[in-house]
């Protein structure tokens, strides 16, 4: 989605898709994504005893941050932190993993995104990158992935990105539970949770599997009257 909204030649690809499949083709601005995800995490029943909380969305290209007050959306913004644009734009850094946190605590800061929800406030983190570290967790605990725990503490971050840093990109795609097309950014995706939870004082993100998917089938059965 971030990438198409940022191409220069963003509109010639969505009418050529059009015309190659004949459906028309929503490309989300990036406030509408996060409200969105929101929406998508609202539905999840595993947060339902929930009232405040933040969500944290890191794909690719962007970093949905949203901040939910007696579960409605109070914060909602779209960051160009995704963790490819990171990897790229951080690959030539003499300490890649720290230049990439700073700079995303740096940005959050810097976009005005508060974090004034009362302290203990659970932060959910959504997308691949929890979901990769929780299949990691599990391929190493001998586990199903539902039998990994969905909270994972800062420190489990820390501790993994401390040892993935130092592996080659080789290393990196052996490693079970990390998809191999995943494995060279995944570095900087770590790095960039730790630099949200430098921002926010976050102690750790409670992983769900409700995204963006959730929140536009959601809005697309609302529109249905179903």
């Amino acid at each position: 989605t971030s990438a198409v909204r940022d191409a220069a030649n963003g509109a010639e690809f969505t009418a050529r898709l059009t015309a190659a499949t004949g459906h028309p083709v929503r490309i989300l601005a990036g406030e509408e994504e996060a409200n969105l995800i929101g929406r998508g995490l609202a539905a999840d029943p595993g947060l339902g005893g929930l009232r405040d909380f933040y969500v944290f969305d890191l794909g690719g290209g962007s970093l949905e941050c949203l901040a939910f007050r007696s579960r409605s959306i109070e914060q909602a913004i779209s960051l160009p932190l995704g963790c490819v644009r990171l990897t790229e734009r951080f690959a030539a850094a003499p300490d890649r993993a720290a230049a990439v946190r700073r700079h995303a605590r740096e940005a959050l800061t810097a976009a005005g995104f508060g974090f004034t929800l009362p302290a203990g406030s659970a932060a959910i983190g959504t997308g691949g990158t929890v979901s990769t570290l929780r299949a990691m967790l599990a391929a190493q605990g001998g586990l199903t992935f539902a039998a990994t725990d969905p909270v994972v503490p800062i420190g489990v971050i820390a501790d993994t990105l401390g040892w993935l840093i130092s592996l080659t990109a080789a290393e990196l795609a052996r490693i079970p539970g990390l998809p191999a097309a995943r494995a060279d950014v995944f570095p900087a995706a770590l790095a960039t949770l730790l630099g949200l939870a430098d921002a926010g004082g976050l102690a750790a993100f409670r992983h769900s599997t409700y995204n963006l998917r959730y929140g536009v089938a959601d809005e697309t059965l609302a529109a249905l009257g179903a």
